[in-house]
């Protein structure tokens, strides 16, 4: 008896340390969390730099509220520079709606946007988030259960009144974003955010063959054989939810650069991890954001090492030349 008692005491304790631990994570975040006031001086100070001829570094201005990575930040960077038209944006796999690109500019300034994802679990809690979000409860964004491909997504986009200029789209769906990018004429972004997949730096213009029911493979470091020699030691000790294994999904910066180019768009730079790249339309803001080489987003070195080696946990599977 006086067993089973220590048990459900250790039990019970166990819990609340993990609640405990839960609490101050929450406390962390809100700590670093940039909030509307801060933003908006930040893009005062952005243009009186800009007027100077001071253009900041994305790598600068980075700042994560609810996007996976810093690009928050760069995104109120943007627009505080080269402005709105008129606040539009579209997300293709917003996921729960919470962690996403958008999610900053709607909350925290009002923008209008539609947020895609094809998990029907992640549309609920997305409607959930935005329908009690003091700032967003009474016209909160569209948010849509739909499998997006090729051959609908132009229907898609149409159905929510969604057509002509907007100001952004994000894409990041793990899986055929170069043949969605390809496809979209419904509207015309003036800022184009997507995903790439870094394992190919600024090597190869490859993208995964289309089809609409792909899925991305996680081939993890397990697969490479013991005497990779250093690309295998590269992975060692390593921490976060990439830092062994590599996906099998999406497409090369140098294909998204060339399928811009043919777009009418111009690669103005991505995050610092060089998983998103920003894409601006070529008719705006190039006074403040000049056309970069792909290969300048992987200037730091541990970084296109690490790509290069996950490469071989990717290259087995089939890749398309664009």
């Amino acid at each position: 008896m006086k067993l089973v008692e220590n048990e459900t005491s250790m039990s019970n304790l166990i819990k609340k340390i993990d609640d405990l631990e839960k609490k101050v994570s929450q406390l962390e975040s809100l700590r670093e969390y940039v909030d509307r006031g801060t933003q908006l001086l930040l893009a005062h100070q952005y243009r009186a730099l800009s007027d100077r001829g001071v253009v900041l570094p994305f790598s600068e201005v980075e700042f994560r509220n609810y996007s996976q990575s810093g690009e928050d930040g760069i995104l109120w960077y943007i627009f505080a520079l080269v402005g709105t038209t008129n606040k539009r944006a579209v997300e293709l796999c917003a996921g729960n709606g919470k962690e996403c690109n958008s999610a900053n500019l709607i909350i925290n300034h009002g923008w209008d946007a539609l947020l895609i994802d094809g998990k029907e679990s992640n549309v609920e809690l997305a409607k959930k988030f935005y329908r009690n979000n003091q700032d967003t409860f009474v016209d909160g964004p569209a948010i849509a259960h739909c499998w997006i491909s090729a051959e609908n997504i132009n229907d898609i986009l149409a159905s929510f009144c969604f057509k002509e200029e907007i100001d952004l789209l994000t894409i990041d769906i793990d899986g055929i974003d170069y043949w969605l990018w390809k496809a979209i004429d419904m509207v015309s972004p003036r800022v184009v955010l997507i995903e790439s997949n870094p394992v190919w730096g600024a090597d190869r213009s490859v993208t995964v063959p289309y089809d609409a029911t792909f899925e991305a493979k996680w081939p993890k470091n397990d697969d490479v054989e013991a005497g990779a020699g250093e690309d295998h030691r590269l992975f060692a000790g390593r921490q976060g939810l990439l830092a062994d294994k590599a996906c099998y999904a999406g497409a090369s910066l140098p294909a998204l650069v060339k399928l811009a180019k043919d777009k009418g768009y111009r690669l103005i730079g991505s995050n610092r991890i060089a998983f998103n790249a920003v894409f601006m339309r070529n008719d705006v803001g190039e006074q403040f954001f000049p056309e970069v080489p792909a290969a300048s987003c992987f200037l730091n070195e541990g970084l296109l090492n690490r790509c290069r080696a996950k490469r071989k946990l990717v290259e087995k599977f089939e890749w398309e030349e664009v």
